[in-house]
């Protein structure tokens, strides 16, 4: 097995971009959805609600502040943007705790499940896609880890998926039965919830290791595994 793609989501619930080569620590991808969106009453928006935001594409710039189509994420004319979409009052926050995930820091895809899935990769916004893999074995890895160089990752469960994976990431166009067909096919469930157990940097095609059992998280700190356990 190996990594196919690597995926960072500078701003929350907006497009990502696409790397060959990236930091993980303890929390994830570094630079990954460390800017969100809040409406006037301070509650986090996503696309769920606002589909729009997944027509602007968000990266990390070199001083490593996020930029939204190319522009500062806290200039004046990206907070226009939100607002239209969001309502008056709505803005972008920046926030680098672990609440800013929905579930686990990190979402591992996996090219079998993908290809039985039928669609595009990018309605279920990946942060790292695993090739290599043969139809749906990555439903037998939670509990498992793979070890990617010197980073450990641990599997803990399967992602539920929601109305997200309906829209289309480049026309926005939006086919609830591709959500439905997810329930039906998969139990509504594609691709892994995990966290890192060991940071460090991975890269495309850096071989990937299925690595089985409570032996996979030593000399890790378990203390980590035990916090994201009870999440």
């Amino acid at each position: 097995m190996r990594v196919d793609e690597i995926w960072r989501y500078p701003v929350k619930t907006m497009a990502g971009e696409r790397l060959q080569r990236v930091r993980m620590g303890q929390l994830g991808i570094v630079g990954d959805r460390i800017v969100h969106v809040e409406n006037a009453a301070g509650r986090v928006i996503t696309s769920r609600t606002h589909s729009r935001f997944l027509g602007h594409k968000g990266v990390l710039g070199p001083d490593g502040e996020p930029l939204v189509d190319g522009r500062r994420w806290d200039s004046p004319e990206v907070a226009a943007d939100v607002a239209d979409i969001a309502g008056p009052g709505a803005r972008l926050v920046r926030y680098l705790g672990v609440e800013r995930f929905d579930v686990l820091p990190l979402l591992v895809a996996t090219d079998g499940s993908i290809a039985a899935f039928g669609h595009d990769r990018r309605r279920l916004r990946p942060n790292i896609v695993i090739a290599g893999v043969e139809g749906l074995t990555e439903r037998i890895w939670p509990g498992c880890c793979l070890r990617i160089g010197k980073v450990l990752i641990g599997v803990q469960d399967l992602r539920l998926r929601c109305i997200m994976t309906s829209y289309d990431p480049d026309t926005l166009m939006q086919d609830k039965e591709i959500t439905r067909d997810i329930y039906r096919r998969f139990e509504g469930k594609l691709a892994l919830n995990c966290f890192v157990i060991d940071p460090g940097w991975i890269a495309v095609n850096d071989e990937v290791q299925l690595v089985r059992g409570r032996a996979c998280i030593e000399p890790a700190d378990t203390g980590v595994f035990e916090e994201y356990s009870r999440s």
